[in-house]
């Protein structure tokens, strides 16, 4: 239910007109349901998947996607820069990049730090880190460091990325449906009573988020 919702809010910022949608780190989820022309792809051989990609060298023609997608993944990719030139070269004017990734807040740091085996480094001062092997490596912290606290390096060096919006959201159900611990916390029928809770302490989120909707969109050349 957690990644139907992610899902269903990406699809709604994506724009509209040519090209296809590719999402990276598609792994066992089901976007092709709710996105029927979606490229999948993944770094490893997936069954099913239709693309497989290394996110630094996408195998695509300039302007020849109208957006990129993906969930939990920008902050396992150890060569940032490399991305976002690559997403920059094969998205199209208006075309957007569109993820949920975690984000820094006091209560997701602790959680982060204390309760998850992935590194959570907000003090980082490189955006990227060494990596042995496919998502071998990660910092929970870079699309925080990226688009908040590195956001002026960000848009001095890619003036081609407008930041339209970053939506801090989901402080608990992540957490309680297992996604830390793959032990889930509550049962399935209680989902909507929480989605009403953290929907209540909406005005919280920059303290108690732990992920964010973030929406970078190519500006003309």
């Amino acid at each position: 239910m957690v990644y139907e919702e992610w899902y269903r809010s990406i699809v709604s910022d994506l724009p509209a007109g040519p090209g296809r949608v590719l999402e990276i780190g598609s792994g066992a989820g089901f976007l092709p349901l709710i996105i029927k022309d979606v490229i999948t792809s993944e770094v490893f051989p997936v069954p099913g998947i239709q693309v497989g990609l290394d996110a630094c060298h996408l195998p695509f023609g300039s302007a020849s996607l109208r957006a990129i997608v993906m969930t939990d993944v920008l902050h396992h990719i150890p060569k940032v820069r490399l991305f976002l030139c690559e997403a920059s070269r094969c998205i199209r004017a208006g075309g957007r990049v569109v993820m949920v990734e975690p984000w820094h807040t006091r209560w997701s740091r602790w959680v982060y730090t204390k309760l998850h085996h992935e590194p959570f480094r907000p003090d980082a001062d490189q955006w990227e880190f060494p990596v042995s092997g496919p998502l071998s490596a990660a910092n929970g912290a870079l699309p925080w460091i990226l688009f908040d606290r590195d956001r002026s390096v960000f848009e001095a060096e890619y003036p081609q990325w407008r930041i339209v919006a970053i939506r801090p959201c989901m402080p608990f159900r992540y957490l309680l449906s297992g996604g830390v611990s793959q032990r889930a916390l509550m049962p399935a029928w209680t989902f909507s009573l929480w989605r009403a809770v953290e929907n209540g302490l909406r005005s919280w989120n920059q303290q108690l988020a732990m992920f964010a909707r973030i929406v970078l969109e190519r500006r003309p050349a």
